[in-house]
């Protein structure tokens, strides 16, 4: 087993290089994807890359595609360059990067699961998006016909290459905050176990978020009906893998 990490930076100058210090502490190279960031975001990029050639790759979209585009051109990037598995890591610094072990660690002990990470929140969650996800936590176990995933929405998670490469280059995938919900669910449908780990998660670390509230929730809401078209034409396949496990 190879690990790297994938992080997708649009304008996060200012949190970056303390998330990718604390991710290459645990021994991880670093695929970071420029999405289309502004020119002094981008020159944080390149002093980073500059300084450490050998862990870290530059990925630069010549526009911005989202944070699921911007993870799928890293993922296959990481396919390519031989690793069979991917940490994605968040870059404005939400995510405990003290986990990292206990998330490596479990999938290692299951190599063909999507270890997701399952958040525990503290005070500076803003309780509108709190309070939001619940829906979608709901959608999600509607459409698989099952709670094995806790939390779709969760972007510190390792996916195993192989399956996750393959299902991007087979099926679209949302390519905005709609992604990561719905290659989990697709990953899940596929037949890819899920494992849920518990994370601490702080918002943000540089006060910048990227969710747009309208037109985010109706690219998940819409995801999400296709995703019940979805499972209404795998229902007796799931239901059948439910009984017989």
């Amino acid at each position: 087993m190879n690990f790297c990490a994938v992080i997708p930076v649009y304008n996060h100058g200012a949190a970056i290089g303390a998330v990718v210090s604390a991710v290459r502490h645990h021994g991880l190279s670093c695929i970071l994807v420029d999405d289309g960031s502004d020119a002094a975001c981008a020159a944080v990029l390149d002093s980073l890359i500059a300084a450490d050639p050998t862990h870290l790759t530059l990925v630069r979209l010549a526009s911005n595609q989202g944070k699921g585009g911007a993870m799928m051109a890293g993922l296959r990037q990481a396919q390519e360059q031989g690793y069979s598995h991917a940490l994605q890591i968040d870059a404005d610094g939400q995510h405990n990067t003290g986990d990292i072990p206990v998330f490596l660690q479990w999938s290692r002990t299951c190599p063909d699961a999507l270890i997701a990470g399952c958040p525990e929140y503290d005070g500076s969650v803003p309780k509108a998006r709190l309070y939001g996800r619940y829906a979608t936590h709901v959608w999600v176990w509607i459409n698989t016909l099952s709670l094995a995933i806790r939390d779709s929405m969760c972007g510190f998670r390792v996916y195993p290459l192989q399956a996750t490469v393959q299902l991007i280059d087979q099926v679209r995938i949302g390519t905005r905050m709609d992604f990561d919900i719905e290659i989990a669910v697709r990953l899940l449908w596929r037949g890819t176990p899920v494992m849920n780990v518990p994370t601490r998660v702080h918002y943000p670390s540089d006060g910048l978020s990227h969710f747009k509230a309208f037109r985010d929730n109706v690219l998940i809401s819409r995801m999400h009906a296709k995703l019940f078209a979805g499972m209404l034409v795998r229902m007796p396949f799931l239901l059948w893998r439910k009984v017989s496990s």
